[in-house]
């Protein structure tokens, strides 16, 4: 008889994000962007998800960038 390990609560509240605040690096990946500049110019004029710093590092909340995602996303086509 094989036990099964109870599904996390947490994923399903992450919806499939990292357990970790995402640096510029993971936005250029997910965004497919060309470099950080496009990232300072999104925080600077507002127009991004809203990252934080911490210490002289930039970091973005999962849960913000995919809101930003959802709320930003044109669904009418």
């Amino acid at each position: 008889m094989a036990t099964t390990t109870p599904p996390d609560p947490r994923a399903a509240l992450r919806g499939g994000l990292p357990d970790r605040y995402l640096t510029p690096e993971d936005l250029i990946k997910m965004f497919k962007l060309k470099s950080k500049e496009t990232l300072y110019t999104w925080r600077k004029t507002g127009t991004g998800p809203p990252g934080f710093r911490v210490g002289k590092h930039l970091r973005w909340d999962p849960a913000a960038v995919r809101a930003w995602v959802e709320n930003n996303t044109d669904t009418a086509a």
